[in-house]
């Protein structure tokens, strides 16, 4: 069902900004409001916008193809991306029983620490056209397309094209979009499958519809199967939103919502009931667990120890967190997150409350105002749960915004435009230019060296432009389009120089980031640990890969010998890493050089400290010849600590190397005399030293001076066989023990 295009009425109503929708006639089941459809448009005009200007259509066609082109583009620079995840597809693409657990390697050793949808159209896209970064990363750059366009039709369903392709266009342009639709962690699926989640609830509201409703549920089922909890965030706020504004009765709304709730756990649940019941014996270790358990990787180190920070078999886990930085409502705003996503925020939320002012004595069912629902609803729980979450925090988990950020921008906009003849609605269609602008201002600020005439550019242009709007209702047609047009430029400009910089970049590594280098930036923000040009990064313009520039370690330092701020707060129980570095020191070393997946030169001993769990090993062509030798008549050509350290050697030779104690080290995969059975039988050919947390599993949640299984098999192989660097590497060859 589609709704006629907005009709301004008089301009003295506050109805000028959302004219109400027109009203369903009653129809079999009772009044207007209880599923009746409307009858004032032919029905051709359910099948499309016969309405629509001319442009529409081919604007929409090119804001897609032009999504498409930014996406794509350059995007073999980064490589595997996340080797972590890069390992499994390969996996996934060699056995479909890794497929389907979503295994680390394809001998099923250990799954990842999520479940296995992120992974399916990438796997699918590697038996198709072969394990490549291409086939890897084109799946996240087309569902770039696809949330772009179902933020265009759902924000078209009640606004205008001008709307929708506003929030199309913003949400393109948003830096954390950018990267993470180029990437290959989970978080490109779930946005998509949220974003349809929201099309389906606002088709749902329109006609209390129980088959878009299940809709809705099924995408959130699908949700659950990418980050499990990750994706309900918003769904508290959408049940309510349903069980308010859907125009039937309020027993069928409740009725409804059961059949969604059914169909998400359908959806979402078959999955882990395989799992839960298949026997131990016959499945991979479930990663993230300290119990191979989905349901406790689901509930714990995947689901409230990310709110709380007690996080067990997680880095920083087991001790109530506080090491992410510092919470509150100016999270989102912070020199770490700013530059993400927060361009528009703002403007987001001056426009959510307008919206809702605007609408506030229409009907219950009135669909603008629902709309304003959805998407605000979506911002404020998902915000507001970022905002406070003491467990680990990602600054890319921030691209579950971008979606509600730019329909908001989007249908506020569009709004406040075409009532801009009123001298209220000019003065906050201004105001949120000024504010925008002026924002753009202080995130360009800090990163100075960036494009630096751009800030001014953006701040004079966007209070010029403010300026303008003020004088709308004077001003000729041609001269308030050109006032509009460049508030847009000005609004746009920060974000977009900030998303061409980040596609024109590789990234590799678990905490990727988006832009330039920000000075000051924490843990995984730009140039800091883990980020691009940080410890873990590419080393982007610093021209060294693996030192300290603009992020280090609590009382560390950089290259220069500048302290820095480093992990916020401090690793849990101290500043320094567990056992320090492989081979090195301990933290707040000065910038050296990445070698083997390590800090600090090859590790000759047990492992402990960072390396590998942030980014994964370099894998000499010597190295990976002796991994390759003889591979068939192993399971595992070798066994290391940590799955980005896997992944390398796993992704350098095609072949199954085993990740003990899984991403972080620290998962009781597989005890010392488990590992000492599969070293008799002939199982694993060769272990790699240094890799993973290890250090004693105090990042894990265990007690200090407690061992890990990962240490104590490190620990007897050191003991039992005999150390060889092979590429800068140490290697111990299982099938030759000391005499």
């Amino acid at each position: 069902m589609n709704y006629p295009p907005p009709q301004a009425p008089a301009s003295g109503t506050v109805a000028a900004l959302f004219p109400p929708a027109a009203l369903p006639e009653p129809g079999p089941r009772g009044p207007a409001s209880w599923g009746g459809r409307l009858r004032t448009l032919p029905a051709r005009a359910r099948r499309g916008r016969p309405d629509d200007p001319a442009w529409a259509r081919p604007a929409l066609l090119g804001l897609l193809a032009l999504t498409a082109v930014l996406y794509l583009w350059n995007l073999s620079a980064s490589g595997w991306a996340n080797s972590f995840y890069s390992a499994a597809v390969q996996a996934g693409s060699q056995s479909w029983k890794a497929f389907f657990f979503g295994s680390s390697d394809a001998a099923n050793f250990i799954t990842v620490d999520k479940p296995p949808m992120s992974l399916w159209p990438m796997e699918l896209a590697a038996r198709v056209f072969g394990l490549s970064s291409w086939s890897v990363l084109a799946p996240q750059a087309l569902m770039a397309v696809a949330t772009v366009g179902t933020v265009y039709a759902t924000v078209r369903r009640r606004f205008s094209p001008a709307a929708g392709l506003v929030a199309g266009a913003a949400l393109a342009l948003t830096p954390v979009a950018a990267l993470m639709f180029r990437f290959n962690n989970p978080d490109a699926l779930l946005t998509l499958l949220m974003t349809l989640a929201a099309y389906g609830l606002v088709r749902a509201t329109e006609t209390a519809s129980t088959r878009w409703l299940v809709f809705a549920g099924v995408m959130f089922g699908f949700g659950f199967l990418t980050k499990t909890l990750q994706a309900f965030l918003i769904l508290p706020a959408f049940a309510v939103i349903y069980l308010v504004v859907a125009p039937t009765g309020v027993w069928r709304r409740v009725r409804q919502l059961l059949y969604a709730g059914l169909a998400m756990a359908a959806a979402g649940g078959w999955w882990v009931a395989i799992v839960q019941l298949v026997p131990a014996s016959s499945r991979p270790y479930i990663g993230g667990s300290q119990d191979n358990s989905f349901l406790s990787v689901t509930f714990g180190y995947n689901g409230f120890g990310r709110l709380t920070g007690n996080e067990t078999g997680s880095v920083g886990g087991g001790g109530g967190g506080g090491g992410w930085g510092a919470t509150g409502l100016t999270r989102l705003f912070g020199t770490d997150i700013g530059g993400q996503i927060a361009w528009l925020l703002p403007a987001a939320l001056i426009l959510l409350v307008t919206g809702l002012w605007a609408t506030r004595r229409y009907a219950r069912t009135d669909s603008a105002r629902t709309a304003f629902l959805v998407w605000g609803g979506w911002l404020l729980s998902t915000g507001l749960v970022f905002s406070f979450m003491s467990g680990i925090f990602h600054q890319y988990y921030t691209v579950e915004l971008a979606p509600a950020v730019a329909a908001l921008t989007g249908m506020g906009a569009d709004g406040l435009w075409r009532a801009r003849r009123r001298l209220p609605y000019a003065a906050v269609l201004a105001a949120v230019v000024a504010v925008t602008a002026v924002w753009s201002y202080v995130l360009l600020g800090r990163s100075s060296a960036f494009v630096p005439w751009l800030r001014w550019a953006v701040l004079l242009g966007g209070l010029a432009a403010a300026g303008a709007l003020l004088l709308t209702t004077r001003l000729a047609g041609r001269l308030a389009a050109v006032a509009g047009l460049v508030a847009l430029a000005a609004s746009f400009g920060g974000p977009t120089a900030y998303a061409l910089d980040t596609v024109s970049t590789g990234h590799t590594g678990s905490i990727p980031t988006a832009g330039p280098r920000v000075s000051g930036a924490g843990f995984g923000g730009p140039g800091g640990f883990g980020g691009r040009g940080g410890f873990g990064g590419k080393g982007g313009r610093t021209g060294q890969r693996g030192g300290f520039p603009g992020g280090g370690f609590p009382g560390g330092q950089q290259a220069g010998g500048q302290r820095t701020g480093g992990f916020p707060g401090g690793f849990p129980g101290g500043g320094n890493f567990p056992g320090g570095f492989p081979g090195g020191g301990a933290a707040g070393g000065t910038g050296g050089v990445r070698e083997g997946g390590r800090f600090g030169g090859p590790a000759a001993g047990a492992g402990g400290g960072m390396g590998g769990l942030i980014d994964g090993a370099k894998v000499s062509s010597e190295l990976a010849a002796l991994l390759e030798r003889n591979a068939g008549s192993y399971t595992w050509v070798a066994a290391t600590i940590g799955s980005q350290n896997q992944a390398s050697y796993q992704l350098a030779t095609g072949k199954p190397v085993m990740a003990l104690g899984g991403f972080n080290g620290t998962d009781p995969s597989l005890s010392l005399s488990a590992f000492q059975q599969d070293v008799q039988a002939g199982q694993v050919h060769y272990f790699i030293g240094g890799g993973g947390m290890g250090g004693g599993g105090r990042m894990g949640g265990r007690s200090s001076g407690t061992t890990s299984d990962s240490e104590q098999i490190s620990t007897w192989v050191a003991a039992h066989f005999t150390a060889e660097t092979v590429g800068g590497t140490t290697v111990y060859d299982l099938t030759a023990p000391k005499s």
